[in-house]
């Protein structure tokens, strides 16, 4: 049996590389294949291995006191949702790009809301706004019904974005993403710009898709692994397809990448599409990258 950890913690780690280095030789001690990206504000972590190496694992880095509430979400593998292990250091564990101003969720941060609070949300009537800080491909196969998603390709688009969003500076906001660790640096990011109820989904889309299946969040919830995206209970009559073929616009949600060598963004293209045809981008990505290709 496999099992898949996705977690994050935002605390500072004062030599970043030499606890990427400690983390790399356990990692590897206990064949564990992922990604894990460390830096003086934190760490974020994916990492796939059998059920009883992952439970060593956890033992000891849950051991660190500085980790020990870490929300660590847990779900079945395959043993092949990662080609192998890949442990970095980087400025950021995931990157908003601002710098020298950036935002550090151990100083700002939105006000934690659980999936328990947020299903009660949804089924008192209350008035908020999810705001979804995934990227565009993401929002295409699966999403929180009427929620509010940028057109980002990447987290760092984020400020590009914000002006669009000032209608709703004095509304109560939740951002939302797949396991936290890009709700919570946004749920900052907007308090700084100066929104005023401001609060994130403690544990991200996964941990609500666990204890509420096929409620309230329609789809599938990509994943950046070979799984590509995950859903529960999928064979549920409760469950929503709302993906579209990007060619021919009929329901999927099976992903494909633009053949554009200089592009390879992520799209949905149903299997009888991509067989008539090279599938590449529509507007805007072929006007940008059409020259370049020479195409």
């Amino acid at each position: 049996m496999y099992d898949i950890l996705l977690f994050y913690k935002y605390t500072h780690i004062l030599d970043p590389q030499s606890f990427a280095k400690a983390q790399r030789e356990l990692q590897a001690r206990l064949r564990l294949t992922g990604r894990t990206i460390v830096a003086s504000e934190g760490l974020n972590v994916t990492l796939e291995g059998t059920s009883e190496n992952v439970d060593e694992y956890l033992r000891v880095f849950l051991a660190d006191p500085r980790f020990a509430n870490t929300h660590i979400k847990r779900s079945p593998g395959t043993g092949s949702a990662f080609p192998k292990l890949s442990v970095k250091v980087r400025s950021e564990i995931v990157a908003l790009g601002l710098g020298v101003c950036d935002i550090d969720p151990n100083v700002m941060t939105g006000t934690h809301l659980s999936p328990e609070e947020l299903h009660a949300w949804f089924r008192q009537g209350r008035e908020f706004y999810i705001v979804d800080m995934r990227n565009a491909y993401e929002h295409e196969v699966g999403r929180f019904t009427g929620s509010v998603c940028p057109p980002m390709e990447n987290f760092r688009d984020l400020p590009k974005f914000v002006k669009s969003l000032e209608h709703l500076k004095n509304k109560t906001v939740l951002t939302v993403c797949t396991g936290g660790v890009r709700c919570e640096k946004a749920s900052g990011y907007l308090l700084s710009q100066g929104f005023t109820d401001v609060f994130q989904l403690d544990g991200g889309i996964v941990s609500y898709m666990e204890k509420y299946p096929n409620e309230d969040f329609e789809g599938k919830l990509y994943v950046f692994d070979n799984r590509i995206h995950i859903g529960f209970y999928t064979d549920d009559p409760k469950h929503k397809v709302i993906g579209r073929c990007v060619g021919c616009g009929s329901l999927s949600e099976r992903f494909t990448n633009c053949t554009l060598d200089v592009c390879h963004r992520q799209m949905i293209v149903c299997e009888s599409c991509e067989q008539a045809e090279p599938v590449r981008c529509k507007v805007p990505c072929r006007d940008r990258f059409s020259i370049a290709a020479g195409v």
